[in-house]
């Protein structure tokens, strides 16, 4: 049995709503149910499975939804310190194969939420990695600035998939969305760079970190795309499509390298 969450009732429940169809094979998280009463919005219960016809429906007002909360739910929320995110089960005790989602609401420890947000926490440790290794050898501080702006977004996506918050970067390296495609479409165009230059060794140690940051990033975009799955799309574009720009930027930042951006003397 599927639950619904507070989080997701957010993203689809308009603001001049005056109910809520539950189907029959969903129930409602405690947090969820709660925020339609504060809006008073009844819930519509399905009693049969497929759309079915109003009289077949049993209509709860907001102010009769506390007291048609089966008992035994009523019980468990009372003593639940912890929610099933996929079954709605209880638990006063978080088991240790499980870890928060958001809230109070547990997933497995390998539920593709939580593997997407390893990635993205490993990513952000390969960022630093790098930045530390430039730093530590007198390397371009130019570079490990540029690194920066790259960390301090994958942070901003952590923190908008955990608090469940929309992610919005209108710029990265001075460059809005559109800029990004062309300048990581064009290379040769803005910086006299073949597109895609591959990596080698006699390209030096740091063009190899960069790319090697630019496929960390392709892998954990994949992850994303797996966690946000939704029917034949995805719950959080927005996520998605700012990881898949942020792979353009590490694209653009090795062009910028071989331009010579980077150096100790300014660009010309």
């Amino acid at each position: 049995m599927k639950v619904i969450t507070e989080a997701s009732l957010r993203r689809i429940i308009r603001s001049d709503a005056r109910r809520f169809v539950l189907e029959k094979d969903k129930i409602l998280s405690p947090a969820a149910r709660e925020f339609l009463t504060d809006r008073k919005i009844a819930i519509v219960q399905e009693r049969t499975a497929g759309k079915p016809p109003e009289e077949e429906r049993q209509i709860v007002s907001p102010d009769e939804q506390k007291k048609t909360m089966p008992k035994a739910e009523e019980a468990a929320t009372e003593k639940a310190a912890y929610i099933d995110f996929e079954s709605g089960a209880f638990y006063t005790r978080k088991p240790e194969h499980m870890t928060q989602l958001f809230g109070n609401q547990l997933v497995s420890k390998d539920h593709p939420r939580i593997i997407f947000r390893g990635m993205l926490d490993a990513v952000q440790a390969e960022v630093i990695l790098v930045q530390t290794e430039i730093i530590g050898r007198g390397g371009s501080e130019k570079l490990a600035s540029a690194l920066e702006e790259v960390l301090q977004t994958l942070r901003l996506m952590m923190r908008c998939d955990v608090l469940d918050e929309s992610f919005e970067k209108k710029t990265i390296l001075g460059l809005n969305h559109d800029e990004i495609r062309e300048h990581s479409h064009h290379p040769m165009r803005h910086y006299k760079i073949e597109q895609m230059v591959l990596p080698d060794k006699s390209l030096g140690a740091d063009y190899a970190r960069l790319n090697h940051l630019r496929t960390a990033i392709r892998r954990t975009e994949i992850a994303a795309v797996s966690a946000y799955r939704e029917g034949g799309g995805t719950s959080r574009s927005d996520i998605v499509e700012g990881l898949n720009r942020l792979s353009s930027v590490l694209h653009i930042i090795m062009c910028r390298y071989l331009a010579g951006w980077y150096n100790d003397s300014p660009a010309d």
